[in-house]
């Protein structure tokens, strides 16, 4: 008797801890409930073989009640972690921070890949733990102001342009030698165009890509540009 008493109380104790986490409404709160009810009143009716029964069964589904609950938590908590890593990966593309921090973004998005396949399965601690993985790695990544396409002319006396000071500035190739790039891209609209020495202020040169860099705009004095970097 003493043993079914306690059966009953270890079931309802169960559910009662299962009422203060979120989705206790479910199958097996509800067979607890009842069993535990059940068990109780077959006790009062002396049905002692009964009663045990019915309260070995309140237990199990106050377990199968818990465990669910767990489960529902840990897949919202899954699913919440991920809507932040997917928004992340969005706005990080948006400011091209997939060109610009790639190996960050790319080893991101494998972590996100991790997290997808982790619910799928519904591994949901493993996908919150892949999910905030990918904040962690992105934590970093920022907008970066474009690095310029075009860049205007400016007269020897006062900025000494010419092919290869261009390209050594920062915003440009970052690298003196690398000239003959912007060279070959623009030797059309110079006055003599075998003549890489002769460039005229005032004129609108191109800076092409050379290893996939995003470049957009005129360079603006005065905007703080990030120094070029080949893309590895």
């Amino acid at each position: 008797m003493k043993k079914i008493a306690m059966l009953i109380l270890s079931a309802a104790v169960t559910v009662s801890a299962a009422l203060a986490a979120s989705y206790t409404n479910n199958t097996y709160q509800k067979l607890a409930k009842e069993y535990t009810v059940k068990a109780q009143n077959a006790l009062d009716a002396g049905e002692y073989v009964l009663a045990e029964e019915y309260a070995a069964k309140a237990q199990e589904n106050a377990a199968l009640s818990d465990s669910y609950i767990k489960m529902m938590i840990s897949k919202d908590s899954a699913s919440k972690n991920m809507t932040l890593a997917k928004n992340r990966l969005e706005y990080v593309k948006k400011i091209r921070g997939d060109v610009n921090f790639p190996i960050a973004y790319e080893a991101a998005s494998g972590f996100y890949a991790s997290a997808q396949k982790s619910f799928e399965s519904e591994d949901f601690e493993a996908a919150s733990v892949s999910s905030k993985k990918v904040i962690e790695t992105l934590a970093d990544v920022h907008e970066i102001t474009p690095l310029p396409k075009y860049y205007i002319v400016r007269p020897w006396a006062t900025d000494r342009d010419c092919f290869w000071n261009i390209s050594g500035r920062p915003f440009v190739y970052n690298n003196p030698f690398l000239w003959e790039n912007l060279y070959e891209a623009n030797k059309s609209a110079l006055p003599k165009p075998e003549d890489p020495n002769l460039i005229l202020p005032g004129m609108k040169m191109e800076i092409p890509s050379l290893s996939g860099e995003y470049r957009d705009g005129v360079y603006t004095p005065g905007v703080k540009y990030e120094p070029f970097k080949p893309v590895k």
